[in-house]
């Protein structure tokens, strides 16, 4: 995989308010930690990060700070509630030759036959739970739905990824065709409307009285 370059600025934690003055300036703060390093509190900018965090790829991130670099994976972000602009990100470092747990994106290639029978086909897993080295890092999985059948369905115990551990629930469903959403059609007894109550009308004043002189 294609390492990407990420430099950022070590920063001092601070007060919310100077949070917010980086955040208009330009600038997201976040925290890069790892097994073998202390915690490292930084900030990069908002136009480099957004396209690493809005994305369906994941991406192998060398981290420059002065005159090092680290190779790390965004690991968690952090968005406003309101605008979904970052507010915060952790990267996670990795070690050569140590594996790691990630997620990943599942992607699902082909056109299902079921489908082609009337099926509806549908995408249930959209990110899958991996570990794997470093450099064996995919910027996502493919899952071939060709062979899909109408009623058929795709676990995650039936995927297998060369160099890759499956982290996820084996009983999982990836994606599934199944038989369209058909209205149910009426019965003729409940067709037939029931029979309306008889209408309740209230006696007014005036006729209560005069049953009560009678």
């Amino acid at each position: 995989m294609e390492k990407i370059i990420l430099e950022a600025n070590e920063r001092k934690t601070g007060s919310k308010s100077i949070k917010k003055i980086q955040r208009k300036s330009g600038r997201i703060p976040g925290v890069f930690y790892s097994k073998n390093n202390k915690s490292i509190s930084l900030d990069v900018s908002e136009r480099i990060i957004k396209p690493l965090v809005f994305t369906a790829e994941t991406h192998l991130i060398g981290l420059k700070i002065d005159d090092k670099e680290f190779d790390c994976i965004i690991k968690d972000v952090q968005f406003d509630p309101v605008t979904d602009r970052i507010v915060h990100f952790d990267l996670l470092g990795l070690t050569s030759g140590e594996k790691f747990a990630l997620e990943v994106p599942l992607i699902v290639k082909g056109s299902a036959v079921g489908v082609k029978d009337g099926g509806v086909l549908q995408h249930h897993l959209h990110k899958i739970e991996i570990e794997c080295l470093p450099t064996d890092i995919p910027r996502h999985l493919e899952v071939d739905v060709t062979d899909l059948k109408l009623g058929d369905s795709i676990h995650v115990s039936d995927l297998s990824f060369e160099k890759i551990t499956i982290l996820s629930q084996p009983t999982s469903v990836v994606a599934s065709v199944n038989h369209p959403k058909v209205e149910k059609e009426p019965t003729p007894e409940e067709a037939v409307a029931a029979p309306a109550e008889p209408e309740v009308i209230g006696k007014g004043k005036g006729e209560e009285e005069s049953e009560e002189e009678k």
